[in-house]
């Protein structure tokens, strides 16, 4: 897990090349019975938070000349090639086969050579792993790198700055790599809500069976959040930061995508609406008063998806 000392230095050698992204302040009754605070990083280059761990692993030291390669459903594929692209390297990602049509052209669109395996993402690691020998690139992993964790935790470094006196965070979570950064930003400051799918449920899954329980992801939010186990790092960071965690349904994130349609004209992908479905269906309640801020990851999505 990194430590905030590493998340600053992160923040420091990325910050010329990411947006700092905005803040929407929600009233009552738009999403949810109780005011909330939208952080908008749906908004970041690449279209999703990825973009910093992304920033951080290319820049923190010497490209190869085989440039870089990552395993990736979709926007850490699409955050890679964006940052090889700007460092001009060439970028190879690894790809299930449920991977949307949308990210995989998202991620060749930046440039990256897209390798479609199997739904096996432990088969599809092994053979980025073998790459990465193999040739001498860089490789990335999506959620359980040290330089992507403080990466992400920039994150949560910047929600403290523009929310400073927020009291809970709700944040989507797939193989760990951003809700492991951002607790170790927040070292237990504020209230964490660990939001899953209940088809990508892996802190769930682990935290009943233990770190190294499995899942074959399922769902509406497999492309995003479909990591085969929670990463080793972020479940440190959370075995010492606790985050509360809650599964929901794929019929409450398609309500609560539809709902933040409704409230402010804004397309999130399934796995980004996961985090707000736990507020917006009642699984979560924040405490009377309570400022509650809903971290809205990524925007990678067909917009048409929600309206079919």
């Amino acid at each position: 897990m990194p430590t905030p000392d590493e998340i600053a230095a992160a923040h420091a050698r990325i910050a010329p090349h990411i947006r700092r992204t905005p803040v929407l302040a929600l009233e009552a009754g738009a999403v949810c019975a109780a005011p909330v605070a939208l952080k908008l990083e749906l908004f970041q280059h690449s279209g999703s938070f990825k973009a910093r761990g992304a920033f951080n692993a290319i820049l923190s030291g010497p490209l190869p000349d085989a440039g870089v390669v990552a395993v990736s459903g979709g926007n850490h594929g699409a955050a890679v090639a964006f940052a090889a692209r700007a460092a001009g390297a060439r970028a190879t990602v690894f790809a299930p086969g449920y991977a949307s049509p949308t990210k995989i052209e998202r991620m060749r669109a930046f440039g990256a050579e897209v390798i479609l395996g199997g739904d096996d993402f432990t088969v599809l690691t092994e053979m980025f792993v073998e790459f990465s020998a193999r040739t001498g690139a860089l490789a990335i992993h999506p959620f359980d790198d040290p330089r992507v964790l403080a990466g992400q935790g920039t994150l949560g470094r910047e929600i403290a700055e523009q929310l400073p006196n927020l009291d809970a965070l709700l944040v989507s979570v797939g193989g760990g790599g951003l809700i492991g950064g951002i607790a170790s930003w927040f070292e237990g400051r504020i209230d964490i809500v660990a939001v899953e799918s209940e088809g990508a449920a892996t802190l769930a899954t682990a935290l009943a069976e233990g770190p190294l329980a499995a899942i074959a992801p399922r769902g509406v939010a497999a492309d995003s959040l479909g990591a085969p186990r929670i990463g080793g790092r972020a479940f440190d960071a959370l075995a010492r930061f606790p985050a509360l965690s809650i599964v929901v349904p794929d019929a409450e994130i398609y309500a609560a995508q539809r709902r933040l349609w409704e409230a402010a004209r804004i397309v999130a992908e399934p796995g980004a609406a996961t985090a707000l479905a736990a507020l917006a269906s009642g699984a979560w309640r924040p405490a009377p008063g309570a400022r509650v801020g809903v971290l809205i990851c990524g925007g990678n999505a067909d917009p048409r998806w929600f309206l079919d």
